[in-house]
């Protein structure tokens, strides 16, 4: 995966992705750099890894990635929609890291999916748009399509924005949390 999100992403993925960017969070170059670098070396042997995602766009707005129907199928051949769900998820969250910008954490809070159609080869490709970017949520959704451009899953997630992983230290270089008190 390591290697396909870096081919995937081409040389004008940096300047397309700086382009966009949310009204309340804006990540500059270095930050969307900075944010890619951390996902591509957490990617590697990763569940997405292994079901084959490919990144094949990537902005804080949309996320655009792959993945074969090979290899992710249930018993009668079709594609598992869990295995949709996981497509939505890793192109939702990326997305909304991208939003977060460096030094931000994101995790998924809820998920859902309604599967359209059966796909059973080649592969399928799913867009997240973020539908509200937050300082603390984001929501996106994920329309995955086959070969043909027909839609087999329409995706809703939202995630958590957070400074450090729940259980753990803050991240290196995360902003400070400001809790409101009660007046």
């Amino acid at each position: 995966m390591f290697r396909r999100l870096r081919k995937g992403l081409g040389l004008g993925f940096l300047e397309r992705a700086a382009a966009c960017h949310d009204a309340e969070v804006t990540v500059d170059q270095d930050g969307t750099s900075r944010v890619m670098e951390t996902y591509l070396a957490a990617a590697k042997n990763s569940l997405a890894d292994r079901m084959g995602i490919t990144i094949v766009e990537a902005s804080a707005e949309r996320v655009v990635g792959t993945m074969p129907v090979a290899g992710n199928t249930q018993p009668y051949g079709l594609l598992h929609g869990g295995a949709s769900c996981v497509l939505a998820e890793t192109l939702g969250s990326l997305g909304s890291a991208l939003h977060a910008g460096p030094g931000r954490i994101t995790v998924g809070v809820d998920i859902s999916a309604t599967h359209h159609r059966a796909a059973s080869a080649g592969q399928v490709t799913g867009v997240a748009t973020l539908l509200y970017g937050g300082r603390t949520i984001t929501t996106h959704e994920v329309v995955i399509s086959d070969g043909a451009g027909r839609r087999i899953c329409t995706a809703r997630l939202t995630c958590l924005l957070t400074d450090r992983v729940p259980g753990q230290a803050p991240a290196a270089g995360s902003r400070p949390v400001r809790r409101q008190t009660p007046a």
